[in-house]
């Protein structure tokens, strides 16, 4: 993936608070509901989202910036710490101890076992392969009876009797695609590109089990490749468990005199009727307008929570505030009496 500050379009010195105002403007130029004849917008929306999971978060900032972990979050390999220069494990892996003695391998682990690879046997370098004799039990076959060079490790060392490793990856999708389900194509480490259902419902965290699309064994039969679900933030709802809740934006006289506004839900716009007198901050539910009840009865939805928040226009009339002063003269009141 991309530098997530550059998917951002921020510094790397940006304020939380600009990188989540870089991330709002974003989120609602790109979401997949305002680019619907655009084949790209859902890969464009969930490089945004993986973005500011990294740099929105703090710890997670910190690590990248330290290199610890990469633009997808995933942990960066920095070697094996506590090897010291001349010290059999340090010299085994790194350094050949002596002239002529520069040493460098590469290990791997695949469908064909643990495997090493690299040139020149440096003084000291059975080191590392002592170490991992050490920690699976001595079973380290030699290739070709030369200390240093080893083949692979059983597959019963690993248990994986003789079967495949499992894979793990990870698919964000976006809210409404985790409301109603859909159909995703997923990359996976091995190259191959999967075609996964994703079930109306689903959450941040659970998973998806792909039989059979892991690592091959040396048996020759594969492990299962785990889906892990991420579902994006949403620029308008906010989940709470099968429900949803969003903030209404209302004008001052309809909060007065009352009005039928146009509310957005998941499944399309619906009329709600404001009443007369209603304060900011106050919540109407709307019933099934939510994400599907997880084990509940065929059918079964949350509801949709819509919290109202008084707006005045951005530029304030000179009558408004003539009205608004003769409302302060004439009726005066105090609503913050019971705050002591």
């Amino acid at each position: 993936m991309r530098d997530p500050y550059t998917i951002l379009g921020v510094s790397k010195g940006a304020s939380a608070a600009d990188i989540k105002s870089a991330y709002r403007k974003l989120a609602k130029k790109l979401h997949p509901d305002a680019n619907k004849h655009d084949a790209n917008a859902a890969s464009r929306f969930s490089e945004l989202n993986a973005a500011y999971e990294i740099v929105g978060d703090d710890d997670k900032r910190k690590a990248f910036d330290r290199g610890e972990i990469d633009a997808e979050g995933k942990p960066r390999f920095r070697g094996f710490e506590g090897a010291q220069p001349g010290g059999g494990f340090g010299q085994g892996f790194g350094q050949g101890g002596g002239p002529g003695g520069s040493h460098f391998e590469s290990f791997n682990f695949g469908g064909d076992g643990f495997q090493r690879r690299g040139g020149g046997a440096g003084p000291g370098a059975g080191g590392f392969e002592d170490l991992l004799r050490g920690m699976f039990g001595g079973r380290a076959s030699p290739g070709g009876g030369a200390r240093g060079h080893f083949n692979q490790f059983e597959a019963e060392d690993f248990g994986a009797q003789a079967g495949g490793q499992d894979l793990i990856a990870e698919l964000t999708v976006t809210l409404p695609e985790a409301a109603a389900g859909t159909q995703a194509r997923v990359h996976l480490p091995t190259g191959k590109e999967v075609e996964v259902k994703i079930p109306a419902g689903i959450t941040t965290g659970q998973q998806i089990r792909l039989k059979g699309q892991g690592y091959a064994g040396p048996a020759g039969r594969a492990g299962d490749a785990i889906i892990t679900i991420t579902v994006a933030p949403h620029p308008v709802f906010k989940a709470d468990g099968d429900d949803l809740r969003i903030e209404l934006p209302i004008t001052l006289y309809e909060a007065v005199l009352g009005a039928k506004v146009r509310v957005p839900t998941l499944d399309g716009a619906v009329e709600l009727a404001i009443p007369p007198d209603t304060n900011a901050g106050r919540t109407f539910r709307l019933k099934g307008k939510g994400l599907k009840v997880k084990g509940g009865a065929k059918g079964a939805h949350g509801d949709l929570f819509v919290t109202v928040r008084v707006v005045l226009p951005d530029k304030t009339s000179d009558e408004l505030k003539e009205l608004a002063k003769l409302l302060r003269d004439a009726a005066p009141y105090d609503p913050r009496k019971d705050l002591g």
